[in-house]
């Protein structure tokens, strides 16, 4: 993994973003926002999953997108006030759980066929990331699905962009890349986690015996 400078965005800095404020990126009003969350949920090779993990779930706008897709979802985030408006917004979604919690230092227990990690892993250095790649290889069903959204534009509190993530993500061995969108603003991937036999992961055509 290549190196980066500086150590992972420190806790301060998302406490401070939420100071005053429900919803500092304004992930629910901006067009590119509902956009890039339309694109995400499409790129699901599912139509449903069973067990889904959404970690730095933020204000709860894509959970809420998410749901509807799952039959149950646990939705976390490190920031109370980020916990409290998830909760808040999810509230009529019985499907959904929404927790605090902080990666990769905590982790669920238990299997998921849908990890999302959106706008989250730019954040970590390389000790960090690979950690959470780790668990989120171990946590995933052989056969589930993983998707990372990134921004691409530098951040000064980001060590690296999607298109900086990207090699990184899809040089994991266990992991089988199925969608690669690059758009000017930010990178999309969706992977499946590989069969232990070998077996390559359907596609929905190949699924349903169109190819």
């Amino acid at each position: 993994m290549t190196g980066v400078s500086g150590a992972s965005t420190p806790a301060d800095y998302f406490d401070g973003m939420y100071r005053g404020t429900s919803d500092p990126w304004d992930l629910a009003g901006r067009w590119y926002e509902r956009r890039k969350y339309g694109l995400t949920v499409a790129s699901l090779p599912r139509r449903r999953y069973r067990s889904a993990f959404e970690p730095g779930c933020s204000v709860g706008v894509l959970t809420s997108l998410l749901a509807p897709r799952c039959d149950r979802l646990l939705a976390t985030d490190r920031v109370p006030a980020a916990v409290r408006a998830a909760a808040d917004r999810t509230r009529d979604l019985p499907q959904v759980d929404v927790e605090r919690l902080t990666v990769p230092a905590q982790w669920p227990e238990g299997r998921f066929d849908l990890i999302v990690l959106s706008e989250l892993l730019y954040y970590f250095d390389d000790i960090a990331l690979r950690e959470i790649l780790d668990r989120t290889v171990e946590s995933l069903e052989p056969g589930g699905t993983l998707v990372t959204v990134h921004w691409n534009h530098p951040v000064a509190e980001h060590l690296r962009t999607g298109t900086e993530l990207a090699p990184l993500l899809t040089s994991v061995p266990e992991l089988q890349t199925l969608t690669d969108h690059r758009d000017p603003d930010f990178v999309l991937h969706t992977f499946a986690r590989r069969h232990p036999d070998g077996r390559p992961v359907l596609s929905p055509a190949a699924e349903e015996g169109l190819v």
